[in-house]
């Protein structure tokens, strides 16, 4: 039986959902598969601080984000070998190689930059002795990628393939795949049926406003915004994720409003998604990417900046997304969307028509008939 270890990262949702995936998938195919936080490996501590500092500065200094992410993009030298970042990620690396001995592991599939690159060092300690690959959940070549050195880099789309490349990550290594969500994606749900289940199907229109896991973003003073403007034949659900704060302020000033229900961390997101008729949300790799298997309407909120503003960019010149740069203007530009179902059935009819291969069965299958481990 393949034994596969999916090295992730606790630093948002996206990068376990898509571990998630993958993993659903590998079984599938009869695989043995474990989710391991590579930050871990370093310490419990460590771990916890990173997934905080980055929980603090999406959801209260997104501006701080974006400043390192450029300055990383500016300065690859920051992830090289010998950097401080390095340095820190490798003090893993001991521990890392004997979890993997000890559970004798044959593949491993990184879906972070820092677990790639603390899998890189790995193999540079001790040998090639597991098949490894990267596995990117956003549309672009992210920094730190191409520091790592891994056997094969699955990407997102073939548009994306020259940005790798003239990045330094060898062409023979890449593997065009698509990002990985879960099934459930890919399944088709009656709209309707779902709205009357939600209890919100006498609503012509439904917009679903999430940002993320975390609830990050100028959520409040969107819903704030909508709840001023939303015709009578449009309701508003908020997905808030684990930001607690967020529902309760939220639930505070909107319980009683017919037009907005207020939900904190909800299971069956696909669900919700099948309910809706526009996504307003930030461009998280993943999420848009579940959203996309939905062939969903987009309004895209520009909260973190960083990898997610390629992630805009990609969605925006399909021709499926729309975005303002303020709360009112996306409450404006919500209301425009939700109010021209023509518009929308534009937007969802440019995601095409063809079937779309899962991006995890691809990424499992290429692993199986390619290393052929059992």
């Amino acid at each position: 039986m393949m034994r596969v270890l999916i090295l992730s990262c606790d630093t948002g949702g996206g990068h376990n959902a898509c571990g998630e995936a993958l993993r659903e998938s590998l079984e599938e195919l009869g695989a043995s598969c474990q989710i391991e936080n590579a930050l871990a490996f370093i310490s419990d501590f460590i771990a916890r601080a990173i997934d905080h500092a980055f929980t603090l500065m999406y959801r209260h200094f997104p501006s701080v984000f974006r400043f390192g992410y450029q300055f990383a993009e500016r300065h690859p030298r920051l992830l090289s070998s010998g950097s401080f970042i390095r340095k820190l990620l490798s003090a893993g690396v001991e521990n890392l190689h004997a979890f993997l001995c000890e559970n004798r592991f044959q593949i491993v599939l990184c879906t972070h930059v820092f677990s790639a690159l603390m899998m890189t060092d790995v193999l540079r300690s001790y040998g090639r002795f597991v098949r490894t690959g990267f596995v990117a959940t956003d549309y672009t070549c992210s920094p730190g990628c191409a520091q790592s050195d891994l056997d094969i880099y699955f990407i997102p789309h073939n548009n994306l393939a020259d940005e790798f490349i003239r990045k330094g990550v060898p062409a023979e290594k890449l593997a065009v795949s698509g990002i990985p969500v879960r099934k459930e994606f890919y399944a088709a749900n009656d709209k309707t049926v779902l709205k009357n289940r939600m209890q919100i199907g006498f609503y012509e229109r439904h917009a679903v406003l999430m940002c993320g896991s975390m609830g990050c973003g100028p959520i409040k003073q969107i819903v704030r915004e909508l709840s001023e403007r939303l015709p009578k034949n449009c309701c508003l659900t908020v997905i808030c994720g684990t930001n607690r704060k967020l529902r309760q302020k939220l639930d505070e000033r909107f319980t009683g409003d017919p037009h907005i229900m207020i939900r904190g961390l909800v299971r069956h997101v696909a669900m919700w998604m099948d309910s809706a008729d526009l996504l307003i949300t930030k461009p998280g790799g993943i999420s848009i990417t579940e959203a996309a298997c939905k062939r969903l309407p987009m309004l895209f909120i520009n909260a973190v900046w960083g990898c997610e503003a390629y992630n805009l960019r990609f969605y925006l010149r399909r021709g499926v997304a729309a975005t303002a740069s303020t709360p009112k203007e996306i409450a404006r530009q919500a209301v425009r969307l939700l109010t021209n179902p023509e518009r929308l059935r534009q937007m969802a009819g440019r995601y095409g028509g063809a079937e779309v291969i899962p991006a995890a069965h691809a990424i499992s299958q290429y692993i199986v008939q390619e290393y052929g481990i059992h």
